[in-house]
């Protein structure tokens, strides 16, 4: 969701991200290592190595680009991320507060500072409170999901909503589809699109790996992206992108899955 968000200000464009879980030095991080990646590869530096830097472990003084400037692609990457921050809002998110007419609001006074039609990213779906609402969960997760998909038409924008998943869908060797995501079939019927990643080396078929017992660790370095629907296009495909998550990133070079993967309604175990 974040590479989303950087890729949307870099081509211009303006993105929110409404972080439940973590704060601004957390993201800047990630897009610092992120830009880095993107410059010069595994060369480029890590997460862990930024962290190092911000948290001032290596002696390094001056301000954020001088402090990188010894660090393969950081100062080029503190250059990049400056370039496009102006259109990068993280909003810190509260499970208490941040309610649906708060994300409203944050929207529509970010429209109207920067005459832009905000991305709204959502992190995470299940996180959002519901202010006087039901105690069971099923029935706030579908007043949210209800509410942004309103919100979303109400103000011409698009939203992106991160969800959870229910434990019996991230069981190692089952795949993980639309009906294990937690909460309510509404998480199904109201997105337009819903995209679902799983680790290749989960959702392999076993045939894959007793014959090449090479394929596990190659598998493990790839993730699936499946378009399980799609309102406007094609779905029902299988993506496959590489991690690079020492530096918080997939390679944005994906391509289609060519090996035959695990589905429960055809194998049997």
């Amino acid at each position: 969701a974040l590479q989303m968000h950087r890729n949307v200000a870099k081509s211009g464009r303006t993105g929110v991200y409404f972080s439940y879980e973590h704060d601004e030095t957390y993201m800047l991080e990630r897009l610092i290592s992120m830009e880095a990646g993107e410059a010069q590869g595994l060369e480029g530096i890590s997460v862990r190595r930024v962290r190092r830097v911000l948290e001032a472990q290596d002696g390094a003084t001056g301000d954020l680009e001088t402090r990188m400037a010894a660090t393969p692609g950081g100062a080029q990457a503190v250059r990049a991320v400056r370039e496009y921050s102006p259109r990068l809002f993280v909003h810190p998110a509260s499970g208490s507060t941040t309610d649906l007419r708060e994300i409203r609001a944050v929207l529509e006074r970010i429209a109207a500072e920067t005459g832009q039609t905000p991305l709204a990213i959502v992190d995470y779906l299940q996180k959002v409170p519901v202010p006087d609402g039901p105690d069971v969960e099923a029935e706030r997760v579908t007043m949210v999901v209800e509410g942004l998909k309103d919100m979303a038409l109400d103000l011409g924008l698009p939203v992106f909503a991160i969800v959870a998943a229910e434990k019996e869908g991230l069981v190692a060797g089952k795949r993980l589809r639309v009906h294990h995501l937690r909460g309510t079939s509404a998480l199904a019927y109201e997105p337009d699109v819903v995209l679902v990643l799983n680790d290749k080396y989960d959702v392999v078929a076993r045939h894959h790996l007793v014959f090449d017992v090479g394929n596990a660790e190659r598998f493990r370095r790839w993730v699936v992206l499946s378009i399980e629907k799609n309102r406007a296009g094609l779905d029902k495909i299988d993506l496959e992108f590489r991690k690079q998550f020492e530096q918080s990133r997939f390679e944005q070079a994906g391509q289609a899955v060519e090996e035959q993967l695990v589905d429960e309604r055809v194998y049997v175990e």
